[in-house]
């Protein structure tokens, strides 16, 4: 454990130039005071670590030092190998890249790890797309992703409900969430976040003449043109999946807009968080008070009374709805035309064709 987190210190200076003890801490998760004692091993071992003092120090490697301990293991090696998504790397432009880069490192790895892709495509597949649709490329991802690899400043026209709107972007990221092509851009006011299927035209910002709209060739064509004065300065404090981590969080807080009050059964209670959002789930069984009969209430927030209605329908007689008023007249007159349909006491279908045999269960 500690031989490869001093491997990883050494890769870590080589590559930064210069770290200081708290971020040192910070990548490799221990204290600043473990960071000491593995630079003062480091430098029994002969590695030449210097350390610059005071406020603005940190540590560093001294005359050009790199290291031998770059070889991949095969855990390494596999993990290169799962690192990229096919079907995303296509719809980026990227997929002779990654073809290319998978065979350098193939060509890089000792005999004994040849078989890693191999062995790491038996084992693991990533399926980026969500169940129930065909995954599409939208027709503008590629230009798209040409911006943000390049930092170019674009300006874009995009769909919303009440119409189309154009904005001038800095583009900072692509994310790939459940088969969604999403644009994470700089614009006037902030950080935002667009799906790249309702972007309709994309172009120079600042120019008239189109830069891309709808095929990737015409994308190479006009991108071709485009003059360095088109580029952004980045901000290398962004972080993209920080980023994307706290907004799909205020994303999904922002859609429970209301709350409903449940008791439930202990069956009700562990199925509840797989039919509504989760950490609402959670949130609301924590927060939870138990009866006599292990029965729990709580409070659930909800994105909407229709959408609660048809989510803790799939519970039936584990949940039982307490307020709002309203959406238990709701579930009391499901359940009232649950009975009819299912009656015992007629001894009739719905059509009103009898039943034979015996009505309290197969047994």
């Amino acid at each position: 454990m500690r031989a490869a987190r001093l491997i990883r210190m050494v890769l870590l200076l080589q590559a930064r130039r210069s770290m200081t003890a708290a971020e040192l801490a910070g990548q490799l998760e221990v204290s600043e005071r473990t960071v000491a004692r593995d630079m003062l091993a480091l430098s029994e071992a002969g590695v030449p670590v210097y350390a610059d003092r005071g406020r603005t120090g940190g540590y560093r490697l001294i005359g050009g030092y790199r290291t031998r301990l770059t070889g991949l293991g095969r855990t390494e090696a596999e993990a290169l190998f799962l690192s990229g998504v096919p079907a995303a790397l296509r719809g980026m432009g990227l997929a002779d890249a990654g073809s290319a880069a998978r065979l350098k490192v193939s060509a890089a790895l000792i005999p004994e790890l040849a078989d890693a892709e191999e062995t790491a495509a038996q084992r693991f597949h990533l399926d980026a797309p969500g169940w129930w649709q065909e995954p599409e490329t939208p027709p503008l991802l590629l230009s798209v992703a040409e911006a943000v690899r390049d930092d170019r400043r674009i300006a874009v026209r995009y769909r919303r409900r009440d119409g189309e709107v154009e904005r001038e972007l800095e583009p900072y990221g692509l994310v790939l969430k459940a088969g969604v092509w999403y644009l994470v851009a700089r614009a006037p006011g902030g950080f935002r976040v667009y799906r790249v299927d309702r972007v309709t035209d994309v172009r120079q910002a600042g120019r008239e003449r189109a830069w891309a709209a709808g095929t990737g060739a015409g994308a190479e064509r006009a991108g071709a043109e485009l003059d360095p004065g088109s580029r952004f300065v980045r901000d290398v404090n962004f972080d993209l999946p920080g980023f994307w981590a706290e907004r799909a969080a205020d994303f999904a807080r922002s859609i429970l807009r209301d709350e409903v009050t449940l008791r439930l059964s202990e069956s009700g209670a562990r199925q509840l968080r797989y039919v509504t959002d989760r950490t609402a789930a959670d949130e609301a069984l924590e927060r939870g008070t138990r009866d006599q009969q292990r029965r729990i209430t709580v409070t659930l927030a909800v994105e909407s009374l229709d959408v609660a209605f048809s989510q803790l329908l799939g519970l039936g007689p584990e949940c039982e709805v307490l307020r709002p008023a309203g959406l238990r007249g709701r579930f009391r007159e499901a359940a009232a035309r649950m009975a009819a349909l299912y009656g015992e006491q007629s001894g009739r279908t719905a059509d009103g064709t009898r039943l034979t045999g015996r009505h309290d269960g197969c047994r």
